[in-house]
């Protein structure tokens, strides 16, 4: 438990890092309680409830009351195997969600040492100094000693009213877990986890719990259909084994238990799960947090994506890039030297900002003041004002006044919007609109700007309003947040792959348009704003979206209506953001990107992914990932399908045939047990395809679970089943003993195992070609495939129990060509639906 603390460490240098090491070791984490890991109990519980499990049970039972003692022993036996299987896969998928749900964890900026430092909220203690913006979640109780806030308290209070906190008074008071909704300012923490205010009535912040994807879904709907299915066919079954054939009751029993272990992809959700949980963890290796895994599926299905500019297409690092005043201009780039004429410009930019200020566009000023006028009479670093006006609503300027000569005289520094300053400078009609014009032009090159004004007072009362000032306008800052280098690049990739951008900004439409023009992302010159949106009904907007790609001037009401109106016009919208306006737009897309170094908590907690290194090539890398994952459980879905075909045939032929026994539950178990890891391990682990980002976007409804995919994997199956069917027929008619007949078809099912592999993992190329055995696991399955094959054989209790022999040249030679067959089908099928596709891709002569 965490000790609440009085504020001690008021230096403005922060903690130590010792020392903030040695009072996170004494009362730990910055952590509330939360939900606990799934027990083993609990999993095995769920297992108790899968009807795999229940099948392997009711074979042993019946084995034992057959006499069997061995087989009911394996079967009983790979009971536990399946056990820690499903135990192993489950803790992987936590571990990888844990670990992804911590890295999604709030992150605070305090001070140590001096230094600005980004760290993980967990890693807060008592006694740092947390530096609070506009949109950061307060990671801990706090008193604010510097700065001015409002913070919205309704998680505690339930009062969605922000209030206002002052330093110095009793309303200095700031809570962990509620939102900076206006302001800057640096608080002392006083208390973490358990004993912080949301601590003490037992708020508890725990790891979101992921819902099922569609896919999952739909993978359910799909096994519980077909469990329907093969319990009605595994009834008429035994009936038919038990009536028609004149089998035993226990024995028709064993019969159909088979047949609904052979039916039962029991797989497929297995598959799912992991997939999508190694591929978050995948797509976190490239700098890509995934809050909310279901958003994995979505990615690869992405045809619009929506940026906010700043922080997302540019560096969100902003510089003085140009001076203007009167008919002068200076670019900083390539200068030497600062004109003397705008000395002055400068020198009253930097009176009008704080020393040492938090805001990016104000640490610009100072930093370009201290590079060109350091040392001269220009710079007043010891001055110290004696009030100040703040930005707001209705004038978006501030002033600062500093006393100068007498105490009744002052000087006056200003810097806001253009038309603001203008306005507190009391110029005429024409002298104001050749300022606007400049600044226009300015704004039009990609600029932010801002206008300087001196003036002076005399008197012992401030006026209520820094418009009762006279003041002398000075000049235009011109400010740049230069494009992310990566960015051209990944703009140009996405076109490729089939995906529009969309750029949805506050900012100015002429600063907007020159960026969408240096990163390229659009050639059209038109640009619709926030205003204009206002005007149009949803059909119209629409019509006019389609040959839009600017949005300007926008308000978060109106990205919210952009974004839906997208996703209801059928598209699949990915947003990025930053920002608090960001965030209704990151919840309501299909999937919300947050930046993760800047953006913030409320926006990465709106999203679904989180960019960890803010570069907007990790978006593209994302969607890569996407489709390589979707492809990977297509293919998966589709080897799944076609290897329970001669499952089913083998277990299900022989007995209408009144053949021996071909199939039984233990090795069905067997194969069983070589499905779910090499369709773990092969296929997740499968590379992308080539040109995965040439290809358009896939439809968001499309399914693995389409009719045209299985029924590929059903055709594969059923070829497969039919050679395995006549090489067992030919063998009991050449009158060879069962047993070795049944380890030649087994033998040939093996390895035919890997073939289907093969035939699924890159359905263009032909099943030995050389140059697509990327896949590190393959080699290593096909070499665990013999193992367990050859112990299968080779021990002799094994043996005895699946019913088979040492192989003979003639078992050998039998399942050999049973297994070139089997080769021959699948990639003359692979050639005939590609000579299918080709011809109905090419348009028929007239």
């Amino acid at each position: 438990m965490n000790a609440t603390r009085p504020p001690s460490n008021r230096d403005l240098q922060g903690l130590s890092g010792e020392e903030a090491a040695r009072r996170l070791a004494m009362d730990g984490p910055n952590m509330l309680p939360g939900t606990r890991p799934k027990t083993f109990i609990g999993i095995v519980l769920g297992i108790l409830l899968e009807p795999m499990f229940l099948m392997l049970l009711v074979a042993g039972v019946l084995y034992l009351l057959l006499g069997d003692t061995a087989e009911a022993i394996f079967l009983l036996s790979s009971v536990f195997v399946v056990i820690g299987i499903t135990v192993i896969q489950e803790r992987k998928t936590q571990r990888a969600l844990e670990s992804l749900r911590d890295l999604s964890a709030p992150r605070a900026l305090v001070l140590r040492d001096g230094q600005e430092l980004r760290i993980p909220g967990r890693e807060v203690v008592v006694g740092d100094l947390l530096i609070l913006h506009e949109g950061d979640r307060i990671s801990a109780d706090a008193l604010l000693i510097d700065g001015q806030l409002d913070a919205n308290e309704s998680l505690i209070s339930g009062e969605a009213v922000p209030v206002a906190k002052l330093p110095g008074t009793a309303s200095n008071q700031l809570l962990a877990s509620t939102l900076v909704t206006r302001g800057v300012g640096l608080a002392e923490v006083t208390a973490t986890a358990a004993a912080t205010a949301v601590g003490r009535i037992g708020e508890a912040l725990a790891a979101t719990e992921e819902p099922r994807s569609g896919l999952q879904l739909a993978s359910r709907r799909l096994v519980r259909n077909l469990a329907v299915g093969g319990l009605s066919l595994a009834a008429v079954y035994f009936l038919v084994n038990w009536l028609w054939d004149a089998h035993g009751l226990v024995e028709s029993l064993l019969a159909s238990t088979a047949l609904i272990m052979a039916i039962l992809p029991e797989e497929i959700p297995v598959i799912l799960t992991v997939f999508l949980a190694l591929g978050a963890w995948r797509i976190s290796q490239r700098k890509v947090l995934t809050r909310r895994v279901p958003a994995v599926e979505a990615l690869g299905a992405i045809s619009v994506l929506a940026v906010d500019k700043t922080g997302t297409l540019t560096e969100n690092r902003m510089q003085v890039a140009e001076l203007r005043r009167e008919d002068a201009t200076f670019v900083s780039a390539g200068a030497e030297a600062l004109a003397e004429p705008f000395h002055e410009l400068v020198e009253f930019a930097m009176l009008a900002t704080p020393v040492d200020p938090f805001d990016p566009m104000e640490k610009a000023i100072q930093q370009f003041g201290m590079h060109w006028l350091n040392g001269s009479a220009h710079v007043h670093a010891e001055w110290s004002p004696d009030f100040e006006y703040g930005l707001s609503s209705e004038i978006l300027a501030m002033t600062r006044v500093f006393p100068v000569g007498g105490s009744t005289q002052h000087m006056l520094a200003t810097k806001g919007a253009p038309e603001a300053v203008v306005d507190l400078c009391h110029l005429d009609a024409a002298g104001a609109k050749r300022i606007l014009a400049q600044a226009e032009a300015m704004a039009a090159r990609g600029l932010r700007v801002l206008g300087v004004a001196r003036g002076r007072w005399q008197g012992e009362t401030p006026p209520h309003s820094q418009h009762d000032f006279d003041f002398q306008f000075l000049g235009l800052l011109g400010f740049v947040d230069p494009p992310r280098p990566e960015v051209p690049a990944a703009i140009a990739e996405c076109r490729a792959a089939g995906i529009r951008i969309i750029m949805l900004t506050g900012d100015h439409p002429a600063t907007a348009m020159a960026i969408a023009r240096e990163v390229g992302l659009s050639e059209r010159a038109d640009v619709i704003t926030g205003a204009q949106i206002d005007t149009l009904d949803d059909p119209a907007l629409l019509a006019r979206l389609r040959h839009v790609d600017v949005c300007a001037r926008l308000k978060p009401v109106q990205k919210l209506r952009l974004v839906r109106l997208l996703r209801e016009d059928g598209e699949v919208v990915a947003m990025t953001g930053d920002g608090v306006n960001d965030a209704p737009a990151l919840k309501a897309a299909d999937v919300g990107i947050a930046m993760g170094k800047r953006g913030t908590d409320v926006a990465r907690e709106s999203a679904s992914l989180v960019l960890l290194d803010d570069s907007f090539a990790s978006i593209v890398e994302a969607i890569r990932q996407g489709r390589r994952i979707y492809d990977n459980i297509t293919k998966a879905t589709r080897f799944v399908f076609a290897v329970h075909m001669p499952i089913i045939a083998l277990t299900l032929v022989p007995s209408l045939l009144h053949w021996p026994v071909m199939l039984m539950p233990v090795h069905i178990v067997l194969l069983e047990l070589l499905i779910d890891p090499s369709c773990s391990i092969v296929f997740e682990a499968e590379p992308e395809a080539d040109g995965v980002m040439q290809r358009p976007p896939r439809a968001l409804a499309e399914s693995p679970f389409a009719a045209g995919n299985i029924a590929v994997a059903i055709v594969q199956g059923i070829g497969a089943a039919m050679v395995l069917l006549a090489g067992y027929g030919s063998i009991l008619s050449a009158g060879i003993d069962v047993t070795h007949g049944r380890t030649a078809v087994f033998i040939a099912l093996i390895f035919g195992l890997f073939a289907l592999v093969l035939a699924n993992r890159h359905p263009d190329h032909s099943l030995v070609a050389r140059g697509h055995m990327r896949n590190r696991w393959l080699r290593p399955m096909f070499l665990g495939v013999v193992l367990l094959l050859t112990l299968a054989i080779s021990v002799p209790y094994l043996r005895h129990i699946m019913g088979l022999s040492m192989p003979t040249p003639v078992i050998v030679a039998g399942a050999a060509i049973m297994l070139a067959l089997t080769f021959i089908w699948l990639e003359g099928l692979r050639l005939a639906l590609r000579l299918s596709a080709r011809l109905k891709a090419t348009p028929l002569a007239r």
